[in-house]
């Protein structure tokens, strides 16, 4: 797989990255711990070297779970986790207090049963935290050797702008793909002009853009998509169109809808990096399958011109998670 640089500071990282927040939190019951352990394990194998973990993925059972998968190979890898959370949970609100990002730092590293972590993200902007301190605290990391880079999640313009003047960040973590197209209008202007790389999470638009969901579709009780609007069944109706579009490329292609819909991404930025995450081996080695690929700009122009017809229902986070974002 080839690899991609983010940031300035030369971070480069295979060009897919695995999510592994749905291993142990956000879709259901946790993954068996051995199969967990061999899906990290198999996707280093077929080429990818980043992984990305949280705190506020099962309190530091994710970061576990990676380390122990890792462990063999763990010089050869980029390993990025977050925290922002009071006590690593994301329902009890924010918490970016510079004390609290170094005990995260902390914990984190002995989580992942490693020396360094290589990319340290924001998780979400806090409100009652100076941008400047955070970005402060983790330049001390930087310094001190706990951390390589600085990263943002979800965060604003002018957040990005702050942090950076402060600690250059390697990356911005948001969710864009297909049916999430709003970072093309501040967000990748500003990541291009500043230089800073771009790692997509939900690629696949949490499942939908595989088209293995549908109207029918029964998620576990406690999976995270029940909350979200666009998971409506009414809204998953609405919303095959862009399902039925994507199918319609990959035929042509002879590649799966999933395929196509991570190509699409690959081909926007040189500097883009989604991160997919799954929890079967089948759906690993389709995501990989994307890097082959090629849409020229005939095919990239098809695609725009047929998705701009297309109006998707429902926003992407309920009204309490939104108001974390883009601050």
């Amino acid at each position: 797989m080839k690899k991609r640089i983010l940031g300035k500071n030369g971070l480069e990282v295979s060009e897919l990255g695995l999510g592994c927040m749905g291993l142990t939190f956000g879709y259901g019951p946790a993954t068996d711990e051995a199969d967990a352990i061999s899906l990290i394990q198999k996707a280093y194998e077929l080429g990818i070297t980043f992984f990305d973990s949280a705190e506020a993925y099962s309190q530091g059972i994710n970061e576990a779970l990676l380390g122990k998968a890792v462990k063999s190979f763990r010089n050869k890898v980029v390993i990025a986790t977050k925290f922002g959370f009071q006590n690593g949970d994301a329902t009890q609100g924010l918490d970016s207090r510079p004390e609290r990002i170094r005990a995260v730092a902390e914990a984190s590293l002995k989580h992942l049963n490693t020396d360094v972590i290589d990319l340290f993200y924001q998780h979400r902007v806090d409100p009652n935290v100076p941008m400047e301190d955070v970005a402060g605290t983790v330049s001390d990391l930087i310094k001190e050797g706990k951390v390589k880079h600085f990263g943002l999640s979800e965060a604003g313009i002018s957040s990005i702008r702050k942090a950076h003047a402060v600690q250059p960040v390697a990356a911005l973590q948001s969710e864009y793909s297909l049916w999430w197209r709003e970072p093309e209008k501040e967000l990748i202007p500003v990541l291009e002009e500043l230089g800073i790389g771009f790692v997509p999470f939900s690629p696949l638009g949490k499942g939908f853009l595989t088209g293995a969901i549908n109207e029918t579709t029964q998620f576990d009780p406690t999976d995270f998509r029940n909350v979200v609007p666009r998971f409506s069944e009414e809204n998953r109706k609405a919303n095959q169109s862009m399902v039925e579009l994507i199918k319609s490329i990959a035929k042509v292609k002879n590649a799966t809808p999933a395929r196509i819909a991570l190509a699409w991404l690959l081909a926007q930025k040189p500097w883009i990096v989604p991160i997919p995450g799954t929890t079967k081996l089948h759906r690993l080695q389709e995501n990989i399958g994307a890097v082959d690929i090629e849409l020229t700009q005939n095919d990239l122009q098809s695609i725009e011109e047929a998705s701009s017809k297309i109006e998707i229902s429902g926003a992407r986070y309920p009204q309490h998670l939104q108001n974390r974002v883009g601050k």
